[in-house]
Formats: C-alpha cells, sequence, structure tokens
C-alpha cells in the first residue's frame, strides 16, 4: 500500500499527469535502448537487467526529490487496483492447460516440484538466518520473502500480488527485488552456460530424451498456426476482457471479504481484505477463460498487453522508493543464496531420481525462478522452437503463484511470530 504523505511534499514535479509522462518517458527509454543489437547498451544490458532499471530509475527520481512517489495516486489506486489484476488476467489467460499436459507427467513433475523446492526453501533460509543473524530476519522481512517466493513461484505480477496481501513496506520490498534480480540473474546465467553442455550432462545421466525432439516439432507447428497481425478489434476485445475482469473483481470482493470478515479462521488468512478476493478472482477468471477461445488473442498480443502494465506497476512501486535505505541489510543477499540453494539441491536430486533430461530440469527452475520473462531465453538455448516451452510454464505460475506463495507468507509469518 502506498505510504501516504503527512507533511506538504517538496518535490519538482507534483502534478501526477506530469508524473504519468515521466514514468512512461522513462519506460521507453529503457526498453528502447536495450534492445539495441550493437553498442555500448548491447554490452551494457547484458550486465544490468531491463526490469531493474524499470524499478531504481523511478526510486532515484524520488530519491533526489524530483517526484514524491508517497503523495502520488498513480500507484494507488490506478497501478495497485487496476493494472495488476487486469494484468494477471491477460498473463494467466494466456495458459494452454491442454498443451502442458501434452508434454508429459515428468516436466510437470519437475515444474512443481520446483514450486515446491522454493516454498521449502523459504522456511530452511528463514529458520538458519534467524539462527545465525536474527536481525536479518526481524520485522516484517517475512513479508518481502512472501514477495520473492511470489516471484520465483509466479512472475512480477505475483510479487506484487503478495506485497499488496502482505503490505510489504515499500523499502523492505525494493531490497527484495534487488535480491530477486541479483540471485535469480545468477542462477539464469549459470543453467545457460550448463545448456550448451546439455547432451553430455544427459549422456551421463542416462536420460531418455526422445520426448523433447517430438515437442519440438509439435511446438514450431502450434506457433505457426497461431500468429496473427492485430486489429483494433482485438485489441478493444483485450481491453474489455481485462479491466471488465477488474470491475467485476472488485464489485464481488467489497461483499466477499465482508462476509468473511465475521469469521476469525478468515481473518487469520487475511480473506476479510478486499484486495485478496480480487487478486484471487482476476486470477481464477484468466485461468477459466484460458479453457476458452478466449486463449487465442495472446495471437493478438493479450500478454504484451498484460506485460506492459505490468512495467507500469513496477515503476509506480519503485518511486516510492528510498534508494539508500537499500544497503541497510546486507545479510539480505545470504538469505536469498541459501533459499536458491535449497531449491537447487532438492530439484536436482529429484531430477537425478526420475533421470530427466537436464532441460527438464532447466525448465521447472527457470519458469519459476525466472518466470515467462526469462524461462524461453534459457529454453532456446536448447532449441530455438523449444522457447514457448518456457513461456508456457512460466505463464503457468500467475495461475499456481499467488497461492503457493500466500501460504509461504502465512507460514513465515507465524514464524515471525505475528500471526
Amino acid at each position: 500500500m502506498a505510504i501516504e504523505a503527512t507533511e506538504p511534499s517538496t518535490a519538482l514535479i507534483q502534478n501526477d499527469i506530469v508524473l504519468f509522462g515521466l514514468i512512461a518517458a522513462t519506460l521507453g527509454v529503457v526498453f528502447w535502448t536495450s534492445s539495441r543489437e550493437t553498442g555500448f547498451f548491447k554490452k551494457f544490458y547484458t550486465y544490468v537487467p531491463a526490469l531493474l532499471l524499470c524499478y531504481f530509475i523511478p526510486g532515484i527520481f524520488n530519491s533526489v526529490g524530483l517526484i514524491d512517489g508517497a503523495a502520488s495516486k498513480l500507484y494507488n489506486p490506478v497501478a495497485s487496483r487496476v493494472l495488476l489484476p487486469a494484468a494477471l488476467v491477460l498473463l494467466t489467460l494466456t495458459i494452454d492447460l491442454k498443451g502442458v499436459l501434452k508434454l508429459g507427467p515428468k516436466l510437470l513433475v519437475m515444474y512443481f516440484a520446483a514450486s515446491a523446492s522454493v516454498m521449502i526453501g523459504a522456511f530452511v533460509a528463514f529458520g538458519v538466518m534467524d539462527a545465525l543473524h536474527p536481525e536479518t530476519v526481524a520485522g516484517d522481512t517475512w513479508g518481502g520473502m512472501a514477495a520473492l517466493a511470489g516471484s520465483w513461484i509466479g512472475g512480477g505480477a505475483n510479487m506484487v500480488a503478495m506485497k499488496e496481501v502482505f503490505q510489504v513496506d515499500e523499502t523492505t520490498f525494493g531490497q527484495f527485488v534487488v535480491i530477486d534480480v541479483a540471485v535469480g540473474y545468477v542462477w539464469m546465467a549459470v543453467l545457460i552456460f550448463l545448456a550448451n553442455r546439455a547432451k553430455a550432462i544427459d549422456a551421463h545421466t542416462g536420460a531418455d530424451t526422445r520426448a523433447i525432439e517430438e515437442l519440438k516439432e509439435r511446438l514450431a507447428s502450434y506457433q505457426k498456426q497461431h500468429e496473427r497481425v492485430t486489429t483494433l478489434t482485438d485489441l478493444m476485445v483485450i481491453l474489455a476482457i481485462a479491466f471488465g475482469t477488474v470491475g467485476l473483481a472488485h464489485a464481488v470482493a467489497g461483499p466477499a471479504s465482508a462476509w468473511f470478515g465475521g469469521f476469525a479462521w478468515a481473518k487469520q488468512v487475511s480473506l476479510h481484505e478486499p484486495f485478496v478476493w480480487v487478486v484471487v478472482l482476476s486470477t481464477l477468471i484468466g485461468l477459466g477463460l484460458s479453457l476458452t477461445r478466449a486463449r487465442e488473442l495472446d495471437g493478438a498480443g493479450a500478454s504484451k498487453i498484460g506485460a506492459l502494465f505490468l512495467y507500469i506497476l513496477i515503476a509506480c512501486i519503485g518511486m516510492q522508493m528510498d534508494i539508500g535505505s537499500l544497503a541497510d541489510k546486507p545479510w539480505l543477499l545470504a538469505l536469498g543464496v541459501i533459499w536458491i540453494l535449497v531449491h537447487i539441491v532438492l530439484l536436482a536430486l529429484l531430477g537425478k531420481l526420475l533421470r530427466v533430461p537436464f532441460f527438464y530440469f532447466a525448465m521447472g527452475s527457470q519458469s519459476n525462478i525466472g518466470g515467462p520473462a526469462s524461462a524461453p531465453v534459457v529454453a532456446s538455448v536448447f532449441h530455438p522452437s523449444l522457447a514457448p516451452v518456457g513461456a508456457l510454464l512460466g505463464a503457468l505460475g500467475y495461475a499456481t503463484g499467488t497461492v503457493a506463495a500466500y501460504a509461504v507468507g502465512v507460514g513465515l509469518r507465524a514464524m515471525a511470530g505475528q500471526g
């Protein structure tokens, strides 16, 4: 939730319309420069993810007094209450459940095992750091971990959803965004390195790779089938579905949260909070629509529009952050490393037990840790036609990540002695 300003703002820009223009221009510059194929920016974005800049540049604006994010209404209600659930609808809408089932049980087992290992890793990391350095997990660190669990099981939308559900402080959230990028992208680099040696790894483990070859042919055919030129009608329908669902979710959330507010057990799991219902309903409706012809709208750009909403939301969160305070908890990096190591070890042991191809291990891990934005990158290292597998499994996380991360948050809150 956005922090309310307690005194008159002294920021240079105080008009939200002007501020929105600045945010839009900032995102445009970041994405334009990150798309350069040669020169300085090609090298720059090899080391600095565009996502991090979308978050930190608005934070710099706020830190130097150019803007006052806490006094703006762009984040709440516009971005968090409208764009976030709309992004959840459009990103969940693209899931092909039938296609996922055809990928084979072992791939799905590795995917869900990766999600479970992330959940287990959260509790292990919290417990270890509580013993080694209690200050690291003091306060609302548990809420930041719940948000990170949302990202490492689902994606950015789930991370922001958990931030809202558990009302995580913007600074704490910012610290875990850094952990997300710092730890997650290093692991992605390791997977890319190992992917180039997948044949040797599979030969060593004796994995059967015939299903992957069949998968390549099926995915190449599916991708060609759904390509289309986007029309104005397509865009209108996409917006109608997104914002119509958001309106419906808000309409139901009010009375539903009020009714559940009468039960003590419901309050323990935050079912009395309207925004919990908005997030859950948006995700479930999107998942339901994915079983209909509405899923074909992804060929017209539904997921891209959802990602657009998500990046605006990320920038609006960043503009409330105090950059200098990010150095307050250096031990959080150790927490993140312990967390992901638990995930890697547990998933590797299962992969060895099932003798799955390294591709299954890589996709199970990266589709959780990286989500649909980076999982296709790792998948394409194995073969370009396999990129949709990463996107498909990554998108599946949008449906499962919210529920799983919520369970992590409730458990961590109990471990922290706060409910």
